[in-house]
């Protein structure tokens, strides 16, 4: 296995090919400048693990080299004349890793920078360590539940960040789908860069490249995989194989992208419907995580339901209400088909009503009922009954605006139009 990177920073030619070839010798990876500013403009792209410099050299110094790297940048073995080291003492005192005489020891060289290296990448990894910890403390609030579905999940949310490899996530309506992908992408090696959402029943072939463009050197979440049409799902294989898609002027389009997907549904039903492509489904799955419904858990509904009821609470400037053994009846005996979702939304309408002294999980649960809530006037009851009717046809058809209108008796248009109206947002009940 090679040495950890070395970055030379010497003006003079002879003594910079020979601690080149020392450390290629070492096994080491070495990169060699003459100029101290030159040096700094590569500092970020090479990422050493150490820096030896020289201290007197034309324009930029070993000292002023020192100064102008960041404390918690790679640490700096300085290379001394017999009549440097003063300067050389005072440039350790304001944090320069230690410096070697001319003419130099080889073996003792090596040994400095092996330990400078050694202690950097030390510390480089308690950082990464500290961040790995925050970002399991922040798992642990954005996908709450104490059964152990979810500390698993959360367990295997943890060991395939990091692959870099596509994860295919299976999981009801309501489960959570995008909120284990975003976890995934910012607990891997793509955090700093873009995280793209996209609905695959919406993409074309004609504008496959412009859409997911975003997400290059980032990752692409894809929701319900399962409706990609067939000539797009033949793009997603060749980005996935060849990091590569055809431009709308016919160029071809370099892209590096992880590729996260999601579904609610059978992908081996939707392979043997011949509606997913076999191949894409073998390398959209390299690892798979499957999100337990919220009935599976019901250990975690008193917990999730305490959580949004502060949550709601906060936003409408009350006191959080008191979960009741009544509630807690309700709360359990319910199906929950809308999953963790669904428990938001009625835990919010359960804070809504307490706004007014009013309310209860049962009510908040089936709120077409709800008696101690009707609106004052016929409008806003119609209004209400078709905001809910909508809402719940949406749900149970995932979506599918078609059969939504079919459900409700109306056309399309009316739908759309009482959409607008009521001022419905369809993702809202998905």
């Amino acid at each position: 296995m090679s040495k950890p990177h070395v970055m030379i920073v010497e003006d003079d030619h002879e003594i910079r090919s020979s601690l080149v070839d020392l450390l290629d010798a070492a096994g080491w990876t070495a990169s060699a400048f003459p100029r101290a500013e030159d040096a700094l403009k590569q500092l970020d792209d090479l990422q050493p693990a150490v820096v030896l410099s020289d201290i007197q050299m034309p324009g930029m110094g070993g000292l002023a080299l020192l100064d102008t790297i960041p404390g918690d940048g790679p640490p700096i073995v300085l290379i001394s004349a017999h009549g440097d080291i003063p300067m050389a003492v005072d440039a350790m005192s304001r944090g320069a890793y230690s410096f070697v005489e001319k003419p130099f020891e080889p073996r003792r060289l090596l040994t400095i920078l092996s330990h400078a290296a050694d202690q950097y990448q030390m510390k480089a990894a308690n950082e990464r360590l500290k961040d790995r910890l925050v970002s399991v403390a922040g798992l642990n609030r954005i996908l709450l539940g104490q059964s152990a579905a979810m500390q698993g999940l959360r367990d295997t949310i943890m060991d395939f960040s990091d692959t870099g490899l596509p994860v295919l996530i299976k999981g009801e309506t309501g489960t959570g789908k995008e909120l284990v992908a975003r976890a995934l992408h910012n607990l891997g090696p793509r955090a700093e860069q873009n995280f793209l959402a996209l609905n695959a029943s919406l993409l074309t072939a004609e504008t496959l490249a412009k859409s997911v463009h975003p997400a290059d050197g980032g990752t692409l979440f894809l929701d319900e995989v399962g409706a990609c049409p067939v000539d797009v799902q033949a793009m997603f294989l060749r980005l996935i194989e060849h990091k590569e898609l055809p431009a709308e002027d016919g160029s071809i389009l370099s892209l590096d992208i992880r590729i996260l997907s999601a579904t609610n549904e059978n992908v081996d039903e939707a392979v043997a419907a011949g509606t997913l492509r076999s191949d894409l489904l073998f390398r959209l799955n390299p690892f798979t995580i499957s999100i337990p419904p919220l009935r599976e858990r019901k250990d975690d509904i008193l917990l999730l339901a305490t959580h949004f009821l502060d949550t709601a609470a906060q936003t409408y400037e009350i006191a959080t209400p008191e979960i009741t053994a009544q509630d807690v009846k309700a709360l359990l005996a319910h199906d929950w088909p809308g999953n963790v979702r669904e428990l938001r939304s009625v835990a919010d309408r359960r804070t809504h009503a307490a706004r007014r002294g009013l309310g209860s999980f049962a009510e908040a649960i089936s709120p077409l009922v709800d008696q101690d809530d009707v609106p004052d006037t016929l409008r806003e009851a119609v209004a209400s009954f078709e905001r809910e009717l909508i809402g719940k046809a949406i749900q149970s058809h995932q979506g599918r605006m078609d059969a939504v209108a079919e459900a409700l008796g109306i056309g399309r248009r009316t739908l759309n139009e009482k959409i607008v109206k009521l001022g419905l947002n369809k993702d809202a009940f998905l």
